[in-house]
């Protein structure tokens, strides 16, 4: 099974241009852009049998990335309205 792309653009493609523009202007913004690219990298490497860890540590993973990813949502929606 090839596991799925999860990168933030593949995620939120109608929110390509703001994501590139808050990256840049939002230093917050693009902490969590490395953070939630980071551990989807984590993500993938232990999909792949890359790299070992748990289900437990697997399901983490994707739980920080969820919230990651969530977090990004909100401050793309938040700057959206404004």
């Amino acid at each position: 099974m090839v596991p799925e792309s999860h990168d933030l653009h593949h995620e939120l493609p109608e929110y390509a241009e703001r994501i590139a523009a808050l990256k840049d202007a939002n230093g917050r913004f693009a902490h969590l852009i490395e953070a939630y690219d980071e551990v989807n990298r984590h993500v993938l490497l232990v999909e792949t049998n890359a790299e070992l860890a748990t289900g437990l540590e697997l399901e983490d993973l994707k739980k920080k990335r969820l919230k990651l990813k969530d977090d990004l949502y909100a401050m793309l929606k938040e700057d959206q309205a404004a």
